[in-house]
């Protein structure tokens, strides 16, 4: 099992989980949570260890998040997104090269993110908190995009060998 299953298996994403989790507010609500966990996180210096409480509210959030919402259809920018990944997490043989390529630059570019946002985090510094989350979510939303292309190869792909 890699680590896309691993995650997938802890969230509890059978294939209903998936669809409902391709609804743009399932999508949009957690990059919503971002700045509700990095305030979580940065009133630790204003609340002490009252901060957890906001922290567990989000992290509850992002667990409950993908079965909160109902199924929708991969019609718009983001359910394509979402259902690219998910055909990427079941068939990884589906991206080609150039594609996995990008897909692991995007890995690299959200890792320096997130690294930077920590950093910032634990010396409640302002700009690599704010540049580190902006490169995470420039990088998650380009991934979506890249699965959203990905879905749409899938479903042409189902078209030429039901026609």
């Amino acid at each position: 099992m890699d680590l896309k299953e691993a995650v997938a298996k802890a969230f509890r994403m059978d294939e209903e989980a998936w669809r409902r989790h391709a609804n743009p507010w399932s999508v949009w609500t957690r990059f919503a949570a971002i700045p509700l966990m990095l305030l979580g996180i940065w009133s630790r210096d204003w609340i002490g260890w009252w901060c957890l409480v906001p922290i567990a509210a989000v992290i509850g959030w992002l667990f409950v998040n993908p079965s909160a919402f109902p199924p929708v259809e991969p019609r718009g920018w983001v359910a394509r997104g979402i259902y690219g990944e998910h055909a990427w997490v079941r068939d990884k043989s589906l991206v080609p090269p150039n594609h996995l390529v990008v897909l692991r630059i995007l890995v690299v570019l959200g890792l320096a993110g997130f690294g930077l946002m920590v950093w910032g985090l634990v010396r409640l510094e302002v700009w690599p908190t704010v540049f580190g989350t902006a490169l995470l979510v420039v990088a998650q939303l380009w991934r979506i995009d890249r699965f959203g292309w990905l879905w749409e190869r899938v479903e042409q792909r189902d078209r030429m060998t039901a026609g």
